[in-house]
């Protein structure tokens, strides 16, 4: 026999033998391999990736949010009112002082001829607006609003024909449930924002304005710069002043008849400078010119006013 036909047959059987071994040994290990040698590709938790992004993205929003808000509440802290600087606001730029006599009450359906618009002083209904943190979706009587200033409020008014719906909720956030305070739209006015507090005015032309806040932190219930201290925002029931249904704005020029900015011989109501009105529950207090019956009345708080 050949010697050739020999030496080929013990070769294929080690060639066999070693593909065996090595289908075997990868049977053993796990590590089946793919064409061209690769391992088989992994499964990747995109489920796990997926959940890990949205809660980057959640607060990834919430830093937007909520950082430059806090960062305007560590601004407007600076204007509080303190022993040292009683009146803030003589560090914002644009606010307009006017010194105005206090107590000096109209009749529900007189008018009065200020001399701003809108105004921040003077004569005023004998009924203030709700002041609650009360967003007033339409324009209310100018001589309510008024008064409640005179409690230490801070009005914030806005021409509807100048602001987007997403403006007026930027100012409705400020506003809502922040007692002291309320909102109310004032057709004809000439800026989109206009901030009032008791002889203090600042007209402004965009709601992210951070002086907004600096005008509120200062002013309101600043017991340095409103005469009525201790007086109360809420409404009285049956008073006249419904803040469900208030008394509208009157927008046409007040006529000859309307009362002067210095009363017209209205004399002031000295109980409104320091003196002290009749209480109704829940801390509510009562203008000194309206009478409670009398198993409502009760001895005045130290330091309250009508």
């Amino acid at each position: 026999m050949p010697s050739g036909s020999e030496s080929r047959g013990p070769d294929k059987n080690s060639g066999a033998k070693s593909a065996k071994a090595i289908k075997a040994a990868k049977k053993k290990s796990g590590g089946a391999k793919v064409k061209g040698g690769a391992s088989a590709p992994r499964n990747i938790p995109w489920l796990t990736i997926g959940a890990g992004a949205v809660v980057l993205a959640l607060v990834a929003i919430l830093a937007i949010n909520l950082v430059p808000k806090y960062q305007a509440k560590e601004e407007a802290a600076k204007y509080a009112p303190s022993a040292e600087n009683p009146d803030p606001s003589v560090n914002i730029d644009g606010v307009v002082k006017v010194d105005y006599p206090a107590g000096i009450h109209i009749q529900p359906t007189q008018r009065v001829a200020y001399d701003q618009s809108p105004p921040f002083g003077g004569p005023h209904d004998a009924i203030w607006a709700t002041c609650t943190g009360t967003v007033y979706p339409n324009a209310i009587r100018t001589e309510n609003a008024v008064h409640s200033l005179e409690h230490g409020a801070v009005w914030i008014a806005y021409n509807p024909d100048e602001l987007s719906a997403d403006q007026v909720e930027t100012l409705k956030d400020k506003v809502d449930g922040e007692t002291y305070t309320l909102l109310s739209p004032y057709p004809g006015l000439d800026s989109p924002v206009s901030l009032q507090s008791w002889g203090h005015q600042l007209k402004l032309d965009s709601v992210d304005d951070e002086r907004i806040d600096q005008f509120i932190t200062a002013l309101r219930i600043n017991k340095n710069t409103y005469p009525e201290v201790g007086a109360s925002c809420s409404s009285i029931p049956g008073s006249g002043f419904d803040p469900d249904n208030p008394p509208p704005f009157d927008p046409s020029a007040p006529g000859a008849d309307a009362v002067p900015m210095d009363g017209g011989g209205i004399s002031p109501d000295q109980s409104e400078s320091g003196g002290a009105g009749a209480q109704l529950p829940s801390g509510m207090q009562l203008p000194s010119d309206l009478q409670l019956p009398s198993d409502l009345q009760q001895a005045p708080a130290e330091g309250s006013n009508g």
